[in-house]
């Protein structure tokens, strides 16, 4: 995991990145219990072929198995839980490691029925973690002794299929402030400033250096001359994924551009769509560039807008350098893809550029507080802070989250949750394009 505080810089570079080849095949290794060290087990050339198979196995093995992960940061290799020896055995026959475990997927999501039923608190995020076979809670620093209470004596109760532990963060979405100095979207109003974990110099300036300058020097020059800011605006076709996106004084980031029945449109965090109608591609207000069609949040977290432009022609790629400090170029998306624990990803940003880790749980609830509760996320330990909202996260050339929110910041680290760009994509209608026209392939 790497967490990098960049110079706040903009520009846009559109060359194309393309990659990874799929999947082959694996060897058979002993199961261990879930108390054991994992054995050296079966590889996979990539991510998507692992989690693939995961899948697989755990539609063919149903209530027998109780989730899976990947282990290793380059290996792939597949480990799945499962409750009893014969079940481990067919699931090695089929290429895996199985690993003996006591709680089943029935039992913990129990759990986390529990919690979503009241004895959750505001502050606090939960998921089913298949490394340790408990449901993980985490309480950030918003949580009180009361609460704090509350969440160890239900645990209690658990039977120790539930772990309590603290965040040093505050859970929230991480959409950016009013870019004229106001709070915009953060209800602190910390702006966009450095000492508000933001894009800019001062705490409350927006994203330039001084009270009220805004984001820049002129209309569509985003950062300004000094390079502390989102960046300049641009046509419809040069706005990648990780880019800045704008309105009414707040910023974004948008995910993943995508077609709807052949239209072009891109996908975005719903708090973001919640917040304005329309957006531009500049902090000035004047380059037009997409109209919100659908907005989720709270419960998802996804929006999906219309460019304004119809005829747009909008790459489906990331932008590797959002912050354009000559750094990066693009990766090029052909497709979408499950999450899985253990899959290293990487996201991309418009305040803090490109940062990268892993994935550490899956079907996350996040519970903002004032009645913010999110289900169904991708949890990670990859950092993000206020602007990075929207954001794309992937694996390889494949779209796997929008940026949500979390706590922490990429100095000192944190927990950030995504979207499943998966499930956008069913409930919208959309489609990733590929390269070169047509459909991409989705999983």
């Amino acid at each position: 995991m790497s967490h990098r505080r960049k110079d706040k810089k903009r520009a846009y570079v559109i060359a194309g990145a393309g990659v990874a080849a799929l999947a082959t095949a694996a060897v058979l290794l002993p199961y261990a219990s879930a108390g054991e060290d994992s054995q050296p087990g079966p590889q996979l050339r990539t991510a998507k072929a692992a989690a693939l198979m995961g899948s697989k196995l755990a539609d063919e093995n149903g209530d027998r198995t109780a989730g899976w992960f990947l282990d290793g940061k380059s290996k792939n290799r597949l480990v799945m839980n499962v409750l009893d020896q014969e079940t481990a055995e067919r699931v090695e026959q089929s290429g895996a490691t199985a690993r003996i475990v006591q709680n089943s997927k029935a039992e913990l999501k129990k759990v986390s029925d529990t919690l979503a039923g009241g004895a959750s608190v505001a502050g606090t995020a939960w998921s089913v973690d298949p490394r340790t076979n408990k449901v993980s809670v985490l309480a950030d620093r918003t949580v009180d002794a009361e609460g704090w209470s509350s969440l160890n004596r239900t645990a209690a109760g658990m039977d120790g299929m539930m772990s309590v532990k603290r965040s040093s963060g505050e859970f929230k979405p991480f959409h950016g402030g009013d870019q004229s100095g106001g709070g915009g979207m953060d209800d602190d109003g910390a702006g966009m400033g450095d000492d508000g974990s933001g894009a800019g110099d001062g705490a409350g300036d927006g994203a330039g250096d001084g009270a009220g300058d805004g984001a820049g020097d002129g209309a569509g020059d985003g950062a300004g001359d000094d390079g502390s800011g989102a960046g300049d605006g641009q046509a419809a076709e040069g706005v990648l994924g990780g880019d800045a996106i704008f309105a009414a004084g707040s910023r974004c980031s948008l995910g993943f551009n995508v077609e709807v029945d052949g239209a072009p449109a891109f996908l975005t965090a719903g708090h973001c769509g919640n917040a304005a109608e329309q957006w531009t591609s500049d902090e000035a207000g004047a380059e037009a560039l997409g109209t919100v069609a659908d907005s989720q949040f709270p419960e998802s977290d996804f929006a999906i807008l219309n460019y304004d432009d119809a005829q747009a022609q909008p790459v489906s790629a990331v932008n590797l350098d959002p912050l354009g400090q000559g750094q990066g170029g693009t990766q090029e998306i052909t497709g979408a893809a499950e999450a899985a624990v253990g899959m290293q990803v990487q996201r991309s940003g418009s305040t803090t550029g490109v940062t990268d880790g892993e994935v550490t749980g899956l079907d996350a609830t996040v519970n903002y507080g004032g009645g913010d509760i999110v289900n169904g996320l991708i949890q990670t330990n990859v950092c993000a802070e206020p602007g990075d909202s929207g954001g794309a996260m992937f694996s390889e050339d494949k779209a796997v989250g929008l940026t949500s929110g979390g706590s922490g910041d990429c100095t000192q680290g944190g927990e950030t949750f995504f979207q499943p760009v998966t499930d956008a994509l069913e409930a919208t209608g959309a489609e990733i394009p590929a390269a070169g026209g047509g459909q991409a392939e989705q999983q």
